[in-house]
């Protein structure tokens, strides 16, 4: 049985790595380090894109498992169809939360506060005084409650938000509160003064955020994206930010990059960050700390965490 490890990091900068398995440093390169037939365990590349992270699939007759680094499968998940049934899909749970939440949470008060207008009149040597809203005393919907939405609620909790609704794909109970199923949105969203988009980006969730979604959304309200693009209906948004009725803060476009001269760029009332949401000093030790604790697992037998799905 082949030990091959597909690793984007080097395997002398992982402690608590198994012994007993063969490791290969592979981040996306044009040339394998490899034969992908005998690649058991493959951990994608982070951030390269759906094409790196596909590309050598086809040729993984013997994986077992596919570890992403990422809390989202979207880039992976097409390219599954080629492997051996039996394949384990892992994705990064535990890695991103507190950055992601950190993030959210920053773009919040940036946009609330006036902070990108601050920045522009420090650097036009002007002195922009005036009254803005806070963060104390809103109403705040989090579309996407699982681990990352859960971590934006603890992170919210010294704000004296009046209240955070909760939603996910189905309904269910938790100590803060109830979680309200996807179908109860229409009914949420126009009492949000704040809507934060946390989901995965799955069939159900792909253009969630569209006119009828937004148009729900009360006047003044921010829409917050730190999901995926594609969650977002981009022609839609642009209507609404370019009405003046809401506004946006954005880690995530579509198209993303999001390309020189489109127009989402100097729309009204939006702040845009470049998908960092994870990418911070935070992520490799939790990035570390997963992939010693998976491979160990997988090199004593042991059930894997993590599994999204198993191909068939």
């Amino acid at each position: 049985m082949t030990s091959d490890v597909w690793l984007p990091i080097q395997a002398d900068e992982i402690e608590g790595l198994p012994d007993n398995l063969d490791y290969r440093l592979w981040d996306g390169a044009d040339d394998y380090p490899a034969d992908p037939a005998d690649c058991a365990f493959y951990v994608v590349p982070y951030m390269k894109g759906a094409e790196v992270a596909r590309r050598p699939l086809a040729a993984m007759t013997s994986v077992r498992v596919v570890q992403t680094l990422s809390a989202g499968i979207d880039d992976v998940a097409p390219g599954l169809g080629s492997l051996p049934a039996g394949v384990r899909l892992c994705n990064a749970k535990g890695v991103h939360e507190a950055s992601t939440a950190e993030l959210t949470v920053g773009l919040v008060l940036a946009s609330l506060r006036g902070i990108p207008g601050f920045v522009r009149g420090q650097d036009a040597e002007e002195w922009r005084a005036g009254f803005y809203p806070a963060l104390a005393d809103k109403s705040v919907l989090i579309v996407g409650y699982g681990s990352i939405g859960s971590a934006i609620e603890d992170r919210l909790a010294p704000f004296e938000c009046a209240r955070v609704a909760r939603v996910a794909r189905s309904a269910r109970a938790t100590a803060r509160g109830p979680v309200h199923a996807l179908a109860d949105l229409p009914d949420l969203l126009p009492g949000a003064d704040i809507v934060i988009v946390s989901t995965p980006l799955t069939e159900e969730t792909k253009g969630l955020a569209g006119a009828e979604f937004l148009a729900r959304m009360k006047d003044g309200a921010l829409f917050v994206n730190v999901a995926r693009g594609q969650v977002a209906d981009t022609k839609a948004l642009l209507a609404e930010l370019e009405s003046g009725r809401i506004k946006a803060a954005l880690d995530v476009t579509d198209p993303e990059p999001l390309p020189a001269g489109h127009p989402l760029w100097h729309a009204p009332g939006v702040v845009i960050s470049p998908h960092v949401g994870g990418s911070t000093s935070a992520f490799m030790p939790r990035a570390k700390r997963l992939l010693a604790g998976q491979l160990s697992r997988h090199a004593a037998g042991d059930a894997l965490r993590n599994v999204v799905l198993t191909t068939g």
